[in-house]
């Protein structure tokens, strides 16, 4: 079956702050080296959200080439399918994680779909999107999703996943992200949380937090309407252009300068604490979230790091972090990062969004559905610091009472 189009509308990066919407070839069934792909599908995008890590594109933090349809956390409608594709029907509404695995290799039998070694020549690495081995973003009408039997996930009733279609819409990345953090950094029933972040993702790691039991959880940033929105769904924050030093912030809501638990939700783009908030340096937040966590405690590195072209400091420019180990050893940390495994996640996680056991998502999310063609002043938006998550309906599809 094959759907009746012959373009493919898609917001695409062609430089720094330079983002079009362009009207581009329908996609294929082929992977970006133009082998055929008979394992994968087209999906017709319901919702793809701009991320945080698209910033990181749009500044030029994370070097990207020309031409790259831009988005990774997409949502949609199953409209044509590959000859080999066995569990997947058109009409099927689906979950993209953000991972490109290819299920058949060492690292995606163990269920590391983060480090897929085969989906991308240059690096044990792929995503949508990201210049992580060629495949084209879904912040567009349609897209091509691989090894589509293994990758996607379906959503049990069409008609609950439209009813709660926005939610569903952070399954791909931000939600499944936030969550790895906190399991990383061993969060549990009453675990002491601090967030470095209180952007989209920062945000999913607050519900996630709440999910997990955790007992205090604080958010640090520099927005008081970021930090609103935590706050009024059972967080403490801390603006940290208002504090010399996170131990005291910590200190002035708990009573003791370290929590059992932090999580660095920024990436490589973190600003200082107090006077030096509006410096800027890419080992702000590790340091930041090292300093917060108790002796034995732990810490997850989830914010994207890697060469920062845009960085005034040569060691960065290289993907070289000043990070003050010396002090944090002596507290035997245990420190993990990278992507995270989205498919790790993302079942179990739906399931608890259809059985609303995180009612308070959609109002620390603060989505705000926009058309492909509002997108790219969404995106100067959000680098301004807006407090809202921009959601794109290329086709209209999100009920309007959402």
């Amino acid at each position: 079956e094959k759907i009746m189009a012959d373009k493919n509308r898609a917001v695409v990066f062609h430089g720094v702050k330079d983002m079009r919407v362009d009207t581009l070839d329908f996609p294929k069934l082929e992977m970006p080296n133009g082998k055929k792909a008979p394992h994968g599908v087209i999906v017709k995008l319901i919702a793809t959200n701009i991320c945080g890590s698209d910033l990181h594109i749009y500044r030029g933090s994370f070097p990207a080439p020309e031409g790259m349809v831009m988005g990774h956390e997409m949502t949609g409608e199953v409209v044509e399918i590959g000859s080999d594709v066995e569990f997947l029907k058109p009409g099927d509404i689906v979950s993209v994680p953000f991972n490109v695995a290819c299920g058949r290799c060492r690292n995606c039998r163990n269920g590391r779909t983060e480090v897929c070694e085969t989906t991308n020549p240059e690096v044990s690495c792929a995503a949508y999107g990201f210049n992580l081995g060629g495949f084209a973003g879904g912040q567009a009408e349609y897209m091509f999703v691989p090894y589509a039997d293994f990758q996607l996930l379906r959503f049990p009733d069409k008609d609950q996943a439209m009813e709660k279609i926005l939610d569903l819409a952070v399954l791909s990345d931000i939600l499944p992200t936030a969550f790895h953090g906190l399991v990383e950094a061993g969060v549990k029933p009453g675990s002491t949380v601090y967030i470095a972040g209180a952007g989209p993702v920062g945000r999913c790691g607050a519900a996630a937090a709440r999910l997990l039991g955790a007992s205090c959880i604080i958010v640090g940033d520099y927005y008081e309407d970021r930090l609103e929105l935590v706050r009024r769904n059972g967080c403490e924050t801390i603006n940290l252009s208002k504090v010399d030093s996170i131990n005291d912030g910590i200190e002035a809501i708990l009573g003791t300068p370290y929590v059992d638990c932090a999580v660095d939700y920024v990436g490589n783009e973190a600003h200082g604490l107090g006077q030096e908030a509006e410096k800027t340096k890419s080992s702000y937040a590790i340091n930041q979230v090292l300093d917060a966590t108790r002796p034995g405690g732990a810490t997850g590195i989830i914010g994207v790091y890697g060469a920062n072209p845009i960085s005034p400091v040569p060691a960065e420019r290289e993907g070289i972090y000043s990070i003050n180990f010396g002090d944090a050893w002596i507290k035997s940390p245990r420190i993990a990062g990278g992507q995270a495994p989205i498919m790790h996640y993302n079942r179990d996680l739906m399931m608890s969004i259809l059985w609303n056991r995180m009612p308070y998502l959609s109002d620390m999310l603060n989505i705000k559905v926009i058309s492909l063609d509002e997108a790219p002043q969404a995106y100067a938006d959000f680098d301004e610091g807006s407090s809202l998550k921009y959601v794109t309906d290329p086709h209209g599809s999100i009920p309007a009472a959402q």
